[in-house]
């Protein structure tokens, strides 16, 4: 797709006739510059008549010029998951930061022409290499203190998708997700048999070691402290009322800052109108093993159509795989006649309960939505006409895209 970011021919003609017609007004037929004493300025919301005078114009009189209003030729938007962010104690910061990051990277490829599916994988990879996020490198830890981990792939263009399920020692679940997309004819891969088709697909692999981090650690010993749940006969904790905690800012002592569902996601439309959809997850803290959300399910939390949008889920995967949240946005828009706008809202303030999570999502129009219905979700947005957008909470801060960024001064 390709759209003038420019005002078009109608808009410029609109502009030269106004010109000319308020010009012509004051310059008289002999070109001056100002009224003369025989020359009194004309009512320009008045037309001539019948010779007994001026009179009111008619709407019968006036032609209704079409004026075409710009849309991006690329749009980009971002998550790093939706909870319950302390604004006292969460590192507003050091996310604000990973986030411009993450959705300069995305932009970047964009604006360079590079296609969506491809831009989706690779800003949720890199999402999954930086610690602070619960989605590969940073991932939560399961009743065991183990981690398993889900991503999914989606192309709008084709339906084509592929997703993993409960990998244990694949670096970037995401990247296995688009190998299963292509080089299978499966759609969702889990458990074992994913992480051996890793080693034949050729994806980078690690030891559970490196999924760990400090922060997570810390906040699996205090939160199975504080739990204390007795186990079953599995060896999985029993399940409390407690809720599900995956909290990516602040010490879990005080809400950590935040009791964070968090997810990391990516949705996309390419100069060439195609969506893409990525999304990943090391799930919720203190999970059952071979617990798996809504991130791999497609159509839960993931789904991509060029015709209606693209769309990344974050929250209580539960409750997004009983509502298919993702395909009913995308219904609503194809078979309720809803904007973007109108079919995320419903789906997250009417469908879900307060507190479930939020998502993204993209039109082939290049319009970009982000709903949530808890405190705060991470978020950031961008696209080709210059939004370059980051948010926690219900604010957001306004940037400018990589590319019109002033350049820093040399030192002296």
């Amino acid at each position: 797709m390709s759209v003038p970011q420019t005002p078009g021919p109608t808009l410029c003609a609109i502009a030269l006739a106004v010109l000319a017609f308020g010009c012509g007004e004051w310059l008289g037929s002999d070109g001056g510059t100002e009224p003369t004493d025989h020359q009194e300025p004309r009512n320009l919301n008045q037309i001539d008549g019948d010779g007994t005078g001026p009179t009111e114009a008619r709407p019968e009189d006036l032609q209704i010029v079409d004026v075409a209003v710009p849309t991006p030729n690329w749009a980009l938007a971002i998550h790093g998951g939706a909870g319950s962010a302390n604004r006292a104690t969460t590192d507003a910061e050091d996310y604000y930061e990973a986030l411009r990051e993450a959705l300069s990277l995305g932009a970047e490829q964009l604006a360079g022409g590079e296609a969506s599916l491809r831009v989706v994988e690779n800003v949720v990879a890199a999402l999954e290499d930086d610690p602070r996020f619960n989605a590969g490198r940073g991932s939560v830890f399961t009743t065991i203190g183990t981690h398993e981990m889900d991503a999914a792939i989606m192309d709008g263009r084709s339906l084509a998708c592929g997703a993993v399920a409960a990998v244990k020692n694949v670096r970037n679940p995401i990247r296995l997700a688009r190998r299963v997309m292509e080089d299978t004819r499966h759609v969702l891969m889990a458990g074992a048999g994913a992480d051996n088709f890793g080693v034949v697909a050729g994806v980078r692999r690690e030891p559970q070691a490196y999924f760990s981090t400090e922060r997570q650690l810390e906040r699996f010993r205090e939160l199975r402290a504080r739990r204390g749940a007795s186990q079953d006969e599995s060896g999985d904790s029993a399940a409390t009322t407690a809720g599900d905690y995956t909290g990516n800012a602040g010490a879990p002592a005080a809400l950590g800052g935040a009791s964070h569902l968090a997810t990391v996601g990516t949705v996309a439309m390419d100069r060439y109108g195609n969506l893409a959809a990525a999304t990943s997850t090391g799930g919720t803290m203190l999970k059952r093993i071979g617990r798996v959300g809504d991130v791999p399910v497609i159509g839960a939390g993931t789904y991509a159509n060029n015709s209606t949008a693209a769309v990344s889920c974050t929250g209580r995967g539960e409750e997004f795989i009983r509502h298919a949240v993702a395909h009913d946005v995308s219904a609503r828009i194809e078979y309720g006649g809803l904007t973007l706008q109108e079919a995320v809202r419903q789906v997250i303030q009417e469908k879900l309960r307060p507190g479930d999570g939020g998502l993204i999502a993209v039109g082939p129009d290049g319009a970009i939505a982000m709903e949530f219905n808890t405190n705060a979700m991470f978020r950031g947005a961008a696209d080709s006409l210059g939004r370059f957008d980051v948010g926690i909470w219900d604010e957001v801060r306004r940037g400018q895209p990589p590319s019109e960024q002033p350049e820093a001064e040399a030192p002296p």
